[in-house]
C-alpha cells in the first residue's frame, strides 16, 4: 500500500504534528471502510482516502486534541466522496479499454459496403426479366400476398408463385448465393 505521508517525522510545528497523528489514527481504518464500500479497488480507494485526509487538514481544526472526534466526520466525507464518483461514472459514458473501440469500428458495415451491395443487387434485379421484377417488388416491397399481387397484376395466383419463384432463383443465381438444400 502505497501512501502519500502527510507530514514529516522531524515535523515541528503543532500542526504538522497533528496532521501526522491524524494520518497514523485514521488512514487504515479509513482505508479498510473504502475498501469495503469499493468492492475492494485498492487504487480508487487511496485516492478516497488522501482526498478525505487532505479535506479534514485543509477544514478541520486538527491542533488541540480533537483527532478522535474527527473520526465519524472522516468516514461520512469519505464515504460521500464514493457516491459522488458513482453518480459522476454513472452520468457519463461507460469507459472502454483501448481495444475496444478498434472491435466496434470494425464491427459496423460502413457506406462504402452499403452502395457496393446495392450496385450488385441492381444490376442483378435489371438481369431479370420486367414480369418478374414486377412479381418480386409487389410481393416484397409492397408486401402484398399471393393473392392481392394476383389481383392488381391481373394473373392467376399460380402464375404470380411460378413467377416469384423463378425470380427468386435467377436473382439467386446472380449473386452467386447457393439455392437452399443445395450443398
Amino acid at each position: 500500500m502505497s501512501w502519500i505521508v502527510l507530514g514529516s517525522d522531524g515535523a515541528t510545528s503543532a500542526q504538522e504534528r497533528a496532521t501526522r497523528s491524524l494520518y497514523e489514527q485514521h488512514a487504515r481504518p479509513l482505508q479498510g471502510y473504502v475498501l469495503q464500500l469499493l468492492g475492494g479497488d485498492h487504487q480508487r480507494a487511496e485516492d478516497v482516502v488522501q482526498e478525505t485526509l487532505l479535506r479534514c487538514w485543509r477544514n478541520q481544526q486538527l491542533v488541540g486534541g480533537r483527532g478522535q472526534d474527527l473520526r465519524p466526520w472522516l468516514f461520512r466525507v469519505a464515504r460521500n466522496l464514493v457516491i459522488d464518483d458513482y453518480r459522476l461514472r454513472s452520468a457519463r459514458p461507460k469507459e472502454v479499454d483501448g481495444a475496444a473501440w478498434l472491435e466496434d469500428v470494425l464491427a459496423d458495415t460502413d457506406d462504402v459496403d452499403r452502395v457496393l451491395s446495392s450496385l450488385v443487387l441492381v444490376k442483378a434485379f435489371q438481369a431479370l426479366s420486367p414480369a418478374h421484377r414486377e412479381v418480386l417488388y409487389e410481393t416484397y416491397y409492397t408486401g402484398r400476398s399471393t393473392r392481392e399481387v394476383s389481383r392488381v397484376l391481373g394473373i392467376p395466383p399460380g402464375t404470380v408463385k411460378s413467377r416469384l419463384y423463378h425470380a427468386v432463383r435467377n436473382l439467386r443465381q446472380a449473386l452467386g448465393v447457393p439455392e437452399a438444400g443445395v450443398r
